[in-house]
């Protein structure tokens, strides 16, 4: 891993601003900077993946890393990036996702005390609570000027933009809220680096600028592009919402087939963001990939990596066991160890039918399960039609006229698949 932290992010299409002399800074001075992040939900999503990512190349460059988590900014809601005014949180709400999320970070960095780099986490709700309106006015408000803060691109967008509602006072005054983190973090914690998306430069560099103005101090700053899909849609966005870190709001197998099914123009640029794989590695699966694209080396190999640093090899290896359940052959064995969830999301949409379990531990032959039991097929004669095709299979297995479902069947205690020829599925749901 490259100690030039700056030069790695630049090789991999990961700085969009960086103020004068960071990079030199940072490469005779091992130091601390952060990334914040505002605890609005129970869990992170893909997109907040990127500043992970970040500050882990940070780390694994020598420098200490502090994860803010926002438990006074969550309660305003950052305007950058925003059309409309968020929701407020309340701090029990606020306080349970802290808690959440603190264990997910925990999966990336390295809060080893003992290393003279171990990632910090704080909540800046823990300095911010002691402040009156008054305090804050005439201790932080009268260094930074309304011209200057009305100049920031984040206002600018939602003042005079398509949204003609404005912007609240609230959320006007997140930018000083956020720009005093940065200063509080200088004064206690050393921190000389604040990073960001692209659409925090106008908060992160007010913080910078109160560093000079209130603390006669020089910080630093850099922020990178804001990931994009190239078909147009919302990166880390689906039909049915976000995809989550919490495999609970996002199983594996979905977080998995997200990043399987990803274009091959947005793979290219992915993979050197989302991964620490070498530029070199990187650029030989690209070739190979684009020699034979049909294989999907490339999104294999990202799909593999993601997946692998945000769940662990255990997951991985049982997302990639769901996937070759669709699109393997031997897969019989596969589909009896996969859990109940994993097995209704492969198969979603997939129409069902519930029957008794004493039904099955009496037994059920093959071609009343196909007609009379589920309706799968139209008639008995159908059914006995293909089977004799061959073109009836039990949980991936091919069966004849002969065959009786019963109890050994069952895939999770509950189900039967019942499939004909390569993408008709019926699912049997025993009660």
């Amino acid at each position: 891993m490259s100690k030039n932290f700056v030069q790695e992010l630049v090789k991999r299409g990961m700085v969009h601003n960086i103020t004068p002399e960071t990079e030199k800074f940072l490469l005779k001075n091992k130091t601390t900077g952060y990334i914040g992040f505002d605890p609005t939900a129970e869990s992170l999503h893909i997109g907040s993946l990127v500043q992970i990512i970040i500050l882990m190349h940070f780390q694994k460059a020598g420098h200490r890393p502090i994860v803010l988590l926002g438990g006074a900014t969550g309660m305003i809601g950052d305007p950058s990036g925003k059309s409309d005014e968020r929701n407020l949180l309340d701090k029990n709400t606020l306080n349970n996702n802290f808690k959440l999320i603190k264990k997910q970070f925990e999966t990336f960095l390295d809060f080893n005390h003992k290393k003279d780099n171990s990632a910090l986490m704080i909540n800046n709700y823990d300095w911010m609570k002691k402040f009156s309106l008054l305090d804050f006015s005439r201790e932080i408000g009268k260094n930074i000027t309304v011209n200057y803060m009305m100049s920031k691109e984040s206002v600018k967008k939602r003042i005079y933009g398509e949204n003609k509602e404005g912007m609240s006072f609230t959320e006007f005054t997140y930018q000083l809220i956020q720009g005093y983190d940065f200063l509080h973090l200088y004064k206690n914690f050393n921190c000389k680096i604040q990073m960001g998306g692209s659409d925090q430069w106008g908060n992160i560099t007010t913080g910078t600028e109160l560093i000079r103005r209130k603390a006669s101090g020089k910080a630093f700053a850099i922020t990178c592009p804001l990931i994009t899909k190239s078909d147009g849609l919302k990166f880390g966005k689906t039909e049915d919402g976000n995809i989550w870190l919490d495999k609970n709001k996002t199983s594996t197998y979905r977080f998995y087939q997200y990043w399987l099914n990803t274009s091959d123009i947005d793979a290219e640029s992915y993979i050197k963001i989302f991964t620490f794989l070498s530029l070199n590695q990187i650029n030989k699966i690209i070739l190979d990939h684009r020699n034979s694209p049909h294989k999907r080396l490339l999104q294999t190999k990202l799909a593999d990596n993601v997946t692998e640093l945000v769940h662990g090899k255990k997951e991985l290896n049982k997302a990639k066991q769901a996937s070759k359940i669709l699109f393997g052959k031997d897969t019989s064995k596969d589909l009896k160890e996969i859990d109940e969830k994993t097995f209704l999301e492969i198969f979603d949409g997939v129409p069902q039918k519930v029957l008794s379990l004493n039904l099955l531990k009496k037994g059920i032959s093959v071609i009343s399960a196909l007609s009379n039991e589920s309706n799968f097929l139209k008639s008995i004669s159908e059914s006995r039609r293909s089977l004799k095709e061959k073109s009836i299979l039990i949980n991936k297995i091919k069966v004849d006229e002969e065959y009786r479902l019963g109890l050994s069947d069952l895939i999770g205690k509950k189900f039967i698949l019942l499939q004909r020829g390569k993408k008709n599925y019926f699912i049997l749901k025993f009660n």
